[in-house]
Formats: structure tokens, C-alpha cells, sequence
């Protein structure tokens, strides 16, 4: 079994230094990778398509290399022999000769050598699960400044006995032991990550012996609870039982103080050593209110998943979509910009942002899955506009926080109604029509003459 351990680091001042100087040279050398890959794939429509004279095989430019006068050498690697004693000539990826040239780029700037041989290839392979992630649908690989490159793994070396951990090339440093490690367990891997209240690393622990955590059968679900997320109320249950949303960042004190911190910062000098302290400010209140919402949230999850039921049904949606900008409106006569409501929407984003119902879900994940539980992702198109009495979908059913269906008059609260269509809706997807809850039969109506 896998899991991570955070733990905050107490360094001393050459530890800290030290650290900094790190980062700020593997982000250059973050960026000189992504940079030659994008060089190198720029060259393809120059010099056309790359292959090799004996084998004549194509390289792909993204995720190898098309000219055999890039930084990082040759795709094709001639030194391993089979059993025959004949090369084998292995076919090399991208992140593969980057990782092989690292000791030129030691040589040729020897201050790499103070890092660590580990947190450099991993530095590499960072950049492969950008582009892994670029190749399954999310964003390009872009390049990093100094606000969101903030941390460095070790991949073997690690050491922890008592507060004091080792740190290769680094040497013992000490830490706040706030959770001990359980017998057995033994650290795999190390991510130390700069906060702007000082440094923290995150130990991945393994213990073969313990198995892994095991989901309940689909076929096992008798008993399911639906949540509709929010933002009067954070998570509305089927049991019609709802949590407060505290809104860490959008209450009336914090947007106040945020405003005058960040006031102050503008009217400094850039770049005095007092806009840096007042930035720094401004800093750590944004991690305060982000370390408010972390521990509500795994709160939340935890009262949801403690819950005595088999399964969880939550909405699957889609946030990016909901805080996308408004269309933009132009008049067609006179050419100008209209109003698309963007200035109201903007609050409603920021409303949404604090909420962090990305968040929530996938700590509701883990933990279900910690507890054999199933979380199943329910669509929730028209969940609190559909009637539970009658089926009748209408916009106009919702008024608010109510409920009342136009054509039949049922009457509930909205939210909470939501709740109990998206735990219906898990029924229909985990055990079919037989497993959802019947809608009382509404008498037909019957006209009588006179």
C-alpha cells in the first residue's frame, strides 16, 4: 500500500539557501528542456521528417527528436549487444535522452553538481507527465516562472529517524514529526515544496504487506446518498441534512483585509525589500484562508463518508466550464461592446473558487475508498428543476431555494429534492429501473357531465 505523509521541514540557513538556489536552477533547466523539445519539433517542418538511414524508422517530434544536431544527441542508442553480440539498437525517447545527457550538463556547468543525480531525472521526467497530460486532452506544457515552480523530489536516499530526516545532498534537517510512520513502512520517494510560511516535504511511504484498499461490488450497493453541492449551503444531503459553507475567501472581514494588504503592495516601490515583505503578507493570508478550507473540507468528506451506506453519488461537473467568461455581445450596427453580464458573473466565479468543489470530491474519493465505498458521478442536468412527483423539467419550477412544480404543485426544498433525483439517478446506473425508488401514481383526472 501507497500513501503520503506531509511533514514541515526546519532547515537551517544554509539548508534554506541551499534549497532556493535549487529551485531556481532547475526551473532554468525546466525550461531549457521544454525549450529544446520545441526546437527540435519546430525543425520537422524545416527539415522534414527525421529517420534513421539503417532503419529507416520515423521519430515522432514530440515526443522524440527529428535531427541527430539537437542538444540531446541521438535517438537511437547504439551501445547495448543482445545475446548474439549484435546491437540492438534501441529506440529512445525524448525524456530518456535528456536524462542521458545530464552528466554534460554537469560538466558543462558544474554548479549542477551540487543537486542530486535523482532530483534531476526526475526533474526530466516532470516535463514527460506534462506532455503525457498534453497527449490525453488537458493544457500544452508551458513554461515556468518562479510562482509556479516550487518544488524538487528525491527518487531514493531518504532517510527518517525520530524529527530529523536526511535529505541527500542536503544532509540531516530537522522536522516537525506531527504523524508518526507506521512500522513497516518504508520511504520511497521525497517532494520538498517552498510555502510562504517556509518549507514542507511530502514522504511517499510503501508497505508490501498491507493490501490495498478495496471498492465494494457494484453488486453490493443497497444503499446510496446523494449530494448536491452548493454555495448558500456547501453539500446538500438526501437525507435532507445540509453543510454551511463558510466562504473563507469571499466573506466580508476577509475580502477587507485582502483588499488593504494588497492595496499596500501596489503602492511600494517595485522591487524595494518592502513591497517583498508586504508581498509576503499578502501570501500568507492566501495560504491561511487555503489551509482553513483544506481541513473543513477533509471535515466535510469525512462526515459524508461516515455515513451507513454503500455508495455515494455526487455531481460530475464540469467547474472550468461554469467560471468560463461570458460571450462577448457587439452591437451590429455600431460595432461596440455590449453588456454580457460578465461584471455579475465575475462574483459568482470567485463564489465557486472558494467553494472548491473539485476538491471536496476527490476527498470524498479518498476517503470512500478508504472506507470499501463506492462514489459514483451522477450528471446532473435539470436535478433541481425536475419535479420527484410528477417527472415535469421547467425552469420555472425553481424560485430560489424552493421548489414548486408548475403543474403538479409539489412543493420541497429544491436543493435538497436535488439531492434525492441525483441518489435516484445512482440507483438507475449501479442497479438498474427495478432498483429506483417508485414515484407515487398520480390518480388520472376524470371529467364528469352535467
Amino acid at each position: 500500500m501507497l500513501t503520503n505523509y506531509v511533514y514541515k521541514l526546519r532547515p537551517n540557513t544554509t539548508q534554506s539557501t541551499k534549497m532556493s538556489n535549487w529551485i531556481d536552477m532547475l526551473r532554468s533547466h525546466y525550461n531549457w528542456c521544454l525549450n529544446d523539445r520545441l526546437t527540435q519539433y519546430a525543425q520537422q517542418f524545416i527539415m522534414g521528417e527525421y529517420c534513421d538511414i539503417r532503419t529507416k524508422a520515423e521519430a515522432c517530434p514530440l515526443t522524440c527528436f527529428v535531427s541527430k544536431n539537437s542538444a540531446t544527441g541521438e535517438p537511437w542508442k547504439d551501445s547495448k549487444v543482445d545475446k548474439d553480440g549484435k546491437l540492438r539498437n534501441p529506440r529512445r525517447f525524448a525524456g530518456d535522452i535528456q536524462i542521458t545527457a545530464l552528466p554534460e550538463l554537469k560538466k558543462a556547468r558544474p554548479w549542477y553538481s551540487d543537486i542530486d543525480s535523482t532530483v534531476l531525472q526526475q526533474n526530466v521526467k516532470r516535463l514527460d507527465t506534462a506532455y503525457k497530460n498534453f497527449f490525453e486532452g488537458r493544457g500544452f506544457p508551458s513554461f515556468k516562472n518562479r510562482s509556479n515552480f516550487t518544488s524538487f523530489t528525491f527518487a531514493m536516499g531518504v532517510k527518517a529517524q525520530g524529527n530529523k530526516i536526511y535529505l541527500p545532498k542536503l544532509g540531516w534537517m530537522r522536522f516537525h514529526n506531527s504523524r508518526l510512520i507506521p512500522n513497516g513502512f518504508t520511504i520511497k520517494a521525497a517532494t520538498v515544496r517552498k510555502r510562504q510560511d517556509g518549507w514542507y516535504v511530502s514522504l511517499k511511504i510503501e508497505d508490501k504487506t498491507v493490501p490495498d484498499y478495496i471498492a465494494r461490488p457494484l453488486t453490493e450497493v443497497t444503499s446510496i446518498i446523494g449530494c448536491d453541492l452548493g454555495l448558500t449551503k456547501l453539500v446538500h444531503l438526501s437525507d435532507n441534512h445540509q453543510i454551511h459553507n463558510p466562504r473563507f475567501a469571499t466573506n466580508k472581514k476577509t475580502k477587507r483585509v485582502l483588499k488593504l494588504r494588497q492595496r499596500r503592495v501596489s503602492r511600494k516601490s517595485k522591487g524595494s525589500v518592502n513591497r517583498k515583505k508586504a508581498a509576503k503578507k499578502v501570501g500568507r493570508l492566501h495560504k491561511k484562508i487555503t489551509d482553513k478550507r483544506q481541513a473543513y473540507q477533509w471535515k466535510v468528506a469525512n462526515k459524508i463518508v461516515s455515513r451507513n451506506v454503500d455508495a455515494i453519488a455526487i455531481e460530475d461537473l464540469n467547474v472550468s466550464g461554469m467560471m468560463r467568461r461570458c460571450k462577448v455581445k457587439v452591437d451590429s450596427l455600431t460595432g461596440r461592446f455590449l453588456s454580457n453580464g460578465q461584471s455579475r458573473k465575475k462574483a459568482l466565479n470567485r463564489s465557486i473558487a472558494d467553494a472548491s468543489w473539485s476538491d471536496l470530491t476527490l476527498k470524498i474519493e479518498y476517503l470512500a475508498a478508504k472506507q470499501g465505498k463506492v462514489v459514483v458521478k451522477v450528471n446532473p442536468r435539470h436535478s433541481s428543476q425536475e419535479c420527484r412527483n410528477c417527472g415535469h423539467v421547467d425552469k420555472s419550477n425553481r424560485d430560489g431555494e424552493k421548489f414548486i412544480c408548475v403543474k403538479c404543485g409539489h412543493i420541497e426544498h429544491a436543493d435538497i429534492g436535488a439531492a434525492k433525483t441525483i441518489r435516484d439517478r445512482a440507483f438507475d446506473m449501479v442497479r438498474g429501473d427495478s432498483a429506483k425508488p417508485k414515484r407515487p401514481k398520480q390518480p388520472k383526472e376524470t371529467s364528469t357531465r352535467t
